[in-house]
């Protein structure tokens, strides 16, 4: 259960406060919600029914500190193998932002980027839908590390550059 003040990965929002825990009539009954303000995606107001387990499994207690270390000391060995099929790749890769686990966004990130320098090199561009699912990837990751490092999200990059350099 959360709590009012707490803050929380919410599925393809990111980072949101839980602002209140109230009851309202929102579909012609009284439920209990939880409120949510995405603390970076601009004013909207995001209702979680307490008791519905779907939409409550995607609230995420941000990680730690340690957790976020973690992960920047293993991002040079995370990548998937390059999927060719263009409909398998998307949904695999819209499954992965879904669920949130970090890892496997990283590691969607740094297939996606590493495949882009690839397309680079040949004087192409990355598939409009793939640089959409990396911008989603990556605002994701920068906005819960940014917060979590206590820095802005766009220092996010610089941050790991500098972890992973100084190893």
């Amino acid at each position: 259960m959360f709590n009012a003040g707490d803050v929380v990965l919410y599925a393809m929002q990111g980072i949101c406060k839980v602002v209140e825990v109230s009851t309202k009539d929102l579909t012609g009954e009284l439920l209990e919600y939880y409120v949510l303000k995405p603390v970076y995606n601009g004013p909207c107001t995001i209702f979680v029914p307490v008791r519905n387990e779907a939409l409550t499994s995607k609230m995420r207690s941000p990680l730690s500190v340690d957790e976020v270390l973690d992960l920047i000391k293993k991002m040079p060995e995370m990548c998937f193998a390059w999927m060719e099929d263009e409909k398998e790749r998307w949904g695999e890769f819209e499954t992965i932002l879904s669920h949130g686990d970090r890892a496997e966004i990283i590691k969607l990130i740094e297939t996606l980027y590493q495949h882009k320098l690839d397309q680079k090199a040949k004087g192409k561009k990355l598939h409009a839908a793939d640089e959409r699912i990396l911008g989603e990837a990556e605002r994701i990751i920068h906005e819960e590390f940014g917060h979590i490092l206590n820095i802005r999200p766009d220092r996010v990059v610089s941050f790991i550059q500098e972890q992973v350099e100084s190893r």
